[in-house]
């Protein structure tokens, strides 16, 4: 049995005699859109580990878009490459089934916006496939412990690749941590926005949300972040491996569930607001087990 095949396992699959399995991916659910877009936003990683791969590195594989008039259907490609114009190479890993266009073993070229997932595995975890850790999340919970077993891969929260930037709500808090780490409290500050924290604060107290509130309660939240910093020194997230889940409030409002990794072993899980500001994605105040 195939990598692929033993990943997805029989619900998912389809076997045919003398052939790859055919993998079925749901693709409409909530779930796998969040998938397929945390890829995109963390192909970089991809491309890079490609170009340059570490001997911890030992598989690599990107799942495509193939279009056939008004069918379609993603397609794992083995044997990844991309061109200098960023453009993906590949060999079709699966027999289709809604497609014509392709067929296994077919090398074919298609443009990156195409690209739905991409995964590696490093030291035997899967790093990046996350329409794979979709699909396992539909998998009831006593049998998640088989579904592992049988594909014989280390599957946890993973370990995402977001850019340090504000352009997204899991960059703006990664900012906010190199910030930390590089003991920097202008950067810091940069990465927050306390107006709509104390918008935020104000609304709940079911207080009217007049204009001067807002901003004297900022003032304070701004100055009781600095103080802090001065009194107890810059956090330390250092060395950290990161996971994100995101829970959409509205479109300029995202709860961010972090998951971190310490080099001990340790871990630890928090909730953030991040709201889109006109400057990009800023980091506001964390979410208590209460609220």
């Amino acid at each position: 049995m195939g990598l692929l095949s033993k990943i997805f396992g029989k619900k998912n699959v389809e076997e045919r005699k003398g052939e790859p399995d055919m993998v079925y991916v749901p693709n409409e659910d909530e779930l796998m859109n969040w998938a397929i877009e945390k890829a995109k936003l963390t192909l970089w990683y991809f491309e890079e580990s490609l170009s340059n791969p570490q001997p911890h590195q030992v598989y690599f594989s990107v799942k495509v878009h193939i279009i056939d008039g008004e069918n379609g259907e993603h397609i794992w490609l083995t044997e990844p490459h991309f061109d200098d114009e960023g453009n993906l190479f590949g060999t079709v890993g699966n027999e289709p089934v809604n497609v014509t266009t392709v067929k296994l073993n077919q090398k074919i070229g298609i443009e990156r916006d195409l690209i739905s997932d991409w995964m590696t595995i490093e030291n035997g975890k899967l790093i990046g496939g996350y329409t794979i850790r979709a699909i396992r999340d539909g998998v009831p919970d006593k049998e998640k412990a088989a579904f592992d077993n049988s594909i014989g891969l280390y599957i946890d929260e993973g370990i995402d690749h977001f850019k340090t930037n504000l352009n997204t709500p899991e960059g703006a808090i990664l900012s906010l941590e190199k910030a930390y780490n590089e003991k920097k409290l202008d950067a810091a500050i940069a990465c927050k926005d306390f107006y709509e924290e104390a918008k935020m604060m104000v609304s709940g107290f079911n207080t009217e949300l007049d204009d001067e509130t807002i901003r004297g309660t900022a003032e304070v939240l701004e100055l009781s972040f600095i103080k802090n910093i001065e009194e107890y020194g810059f956090p330390n997230f250092a060395d950290l491996q990161n996971a994100f889940e995101r829970e959409k409030v509205t479109d300029n409002h995202y709860i961010i569930t972090e998951i971190c990794w310490f080099p001990d072993g340790g871990k630890s899980i928090q909730k953030l607001n991040t709201f889109k500001s006109d400057t990009g994605w800023k980091v506001l105040g964390p979410i208590n087990d209460k609220e």
